[in-house]
């Protein structure tokens, strides 16, 4: 995934659609925007997904292996195996991991009236965590579609920004939406990439500050 933050106006339509599709309540959140600060006192939002790290720590720490990482390199969870340790939410330097503290029987307004039945229930207990809506990407490559060009295959919160600031596809096809991006010069960053995660989101900072928003992020 890339996140052009020029592009982002911090109108939280990424985070709505995460709730409407995730059968989440209106104290989770998957995808939170901050407005920051970059060294140079420019203010920009910052929108913060889990990073579905290649290295990832929470995978590492999880005692049971509730956390793994699919053939397609997602990050995701096994809720059934999740004993609610929360190593993984110690473990994730993006502070993406959110515990379930409560049997969620109301959910966010937002969220269809009989929810979305291809998302898994969570208990109370458990952690849950962005999974780049990987119900909507299997659902759509199964009816032959392409995740990043084709709405139903591709996470909502790409299809929900009014102004195209998430870009979302195969990173190893040259022909996807986000290798195209990749391609036209401005030059991304992955946030604390000293830490070895090697996280799969890529941000294309505001243009002025091309180096300046990795630390105070």
């Amino acid at each position: 995934m890339g996140i052009d933050i020029n592009k982002c106006i911090g109108c939280n339509y990424c985070t709505y659609a995460c709730q409407a599709v995730n059968n989440l309540s209106d104290d989770m959140l998957y995808n939170e925007v901050t407005l920051e600060t970059t060294q140079a006192d420019q203010e920009y939002f910052l929108a913060r997904p889990c990073m579905h790290c290649e290295n990832a720590p929470c995978v590492h720490v999880c005692p049971v292996g509730a956390t793994y990482i699919r053939d397609d390199g997602i990050v995701t969870m096994d809720y059934d195996l999740c004993i609610g340790c929360r190593y993984c939410e110690v473990a994730c330097p993006y502070d993406a991991r959110v515990f379930n503290w409560y049997e969620h029987t109301e959910l966010s307004p937002r969220v269809p009236a009989f929810g979305v039945p291809e998302v898994p229930s969570r208990g109370r207990g458990v952690m849950e965590k962005c999974t780049f809506c990987q119900h909507r990407i299997d659902a759509g490559l199964e009816r032959g579609l392409t995740p990043g060009i084709d709405e139903q295959a591709t996470p909502a919160c790409v299809v929900a920004c009014p102004t195209g600031a998430r870009i979302f596809g195969n990173i190893k096809d040259p022909e996807s939406p986000i290798s195209q991006y990749l391609s036209q010069g401005d030059t991304p960053i992955r946030l604390r990439e000293e830490l070895s995660t090697s996280p799969r989101v890529y941000y294309f900072p505001p243009r002025a500050e091309q180096s300046t928003i990795t630390e105070d992020a």
